[in-house]
């Protein structure tokens, strides 16, 4: 995502959300339970970045002796989540962040509860 002239890149399986603020119903339509809100426990929001998924071990690491170096793996899981997806996360889970006055929530992949994709 680029901002000004820099680069927003997200790393791992993270996603960066920009938020819904504090209403009952999300802007597509699904209705947030009134303890959620209030709580501020889930919350809902568009993605507009999305890292590149976790890197996976090789195989043949898991048998080696774990003392020994190991390099890097290149394979990495694939993450359902999409630039432009609408997701319901969980609130607490998020780190927010702040890029040319603009608020964005940096959310880890596993706290992503539903997706939901314009088809």
């Amino acid at each position: 995502m680029k901002k000004g002239n820099q680069q927003v890149l997200v790393i791992g399986d993270r996603v960066l959300i920009v938020p819904d603020v504090g209403e009952d119903r999300s802007n597509v339509g699904l209705y947030l339970p009134k303890w959620a809100v209030e709580r501020e426990s889930i919350q809902a929001g568009r993605i507009v970045e999305i890292g590149h998924g976790a890197s996976l071990p090789s195989p043949s690491d898991i048998e080696d002796e774990p003392w020994k170096k190991h390099e890097q793996s290149e394979k990495t899981t694939k993450m359902q989540a999409r630039i432009g997806d609408y997701t319901l996360f969980l609130r607490k889970a998020a780190v927010e962040v702040r890029l040319d006055n603009e608020s964005y929530l940096i959310v880890p992949y596993s706290a992503l509860l539903i997706v939901v994709r314009d088809v």
